[in-house]
């Protein structure tokens, strides 16, 4: 898959699913192998993967796991359903799937994957033309290629907006207590090489 940006959370290669562990950042960049739906579930579970798109593709990718190893994806499906309950992207991709034969859940899993980025791609074209031009943006929690299967919704607005240059300014709030502003959002700024500043969420 073509991802247009410097920064991306998932992978899929020669059937194993590889994910950024964002526990690690800014620190260490770290890649994880799954293997098994059982280890997508625990990664899942354990924040490795974080952001609602970007679960439910993971978990798309983890039914496919098992059901290239021959196992059982009912009891792969009750697994990753498991690992975040709440979750509303997770159990859709996960329904998305079901029922559909072994030869086609791959193509599925990677069609979720496209359809997430594309729609990213779109939302931030339609966001950074009702900006306005040298604007001031503040960003909150994580909402970046991190948290999607690419580019990112409301940080994806933010790139098309400094693409086209119409940004003032960017501020992180840090987003207490897991700091996903200050250390994934930052983060992913800088890797744009977008300028930000990081306040406190008080200061909002």
């Amino acid at each position: 898959m073509n991802n247009p940006q410097a920064v991306s959370a998932i992978a899929w290669r020669a059937g194993v699913l590889q994910l950024l562990d964002q526990r690690l950042l800014p620190n260490k960049e770290i890649w994880l192998d799954c293997r098994s739906a059982a280890e997508v579930a625990a990664a899942i579970h354990d924040m490795v993967v974080r952001g609602a798109p970007a679960i439910g593709i993971a978990a798309a990718y983890g039914l496919v796991l098992d059901a290239h190893a021959g196992r059982d994806v009912e009891a792969a499906h009750e697994i990753l359903a498991a690992s975040r309950p709440t979750a509303v992207n997770l159990h859709w991709a996960l329904q998305r799937m079901r029922g559909l034969a072994m030869a086609d859940l791959e193509g599925e899993a990677l069609a979720i994957h496209s359809e997430d980025l594309q729609q990213n791609l779109l939302m931030g074209e339609l966001g950074a033309a009702l900006l306005g031009d040298k604007v001031g943006v503040l960003t909150h929690c994580n909402t970046g290629a991190l948290a999607t299967g690419g580019y990112g919704t409301a940080l994806g607005v933010i790139r098309s907006a400094h693409a086209r240059g119409q940004l003032r300014e960017v501020y992180a709030g840090e987003t207490r207590p897991w700091l996903q502003g200050a250390r994934l959002t930052a983060w992913e700024l800088l890797r744009e090489g977008i300028d930000a500043r990081l306040i406190a969420d008080s200061a909002a």
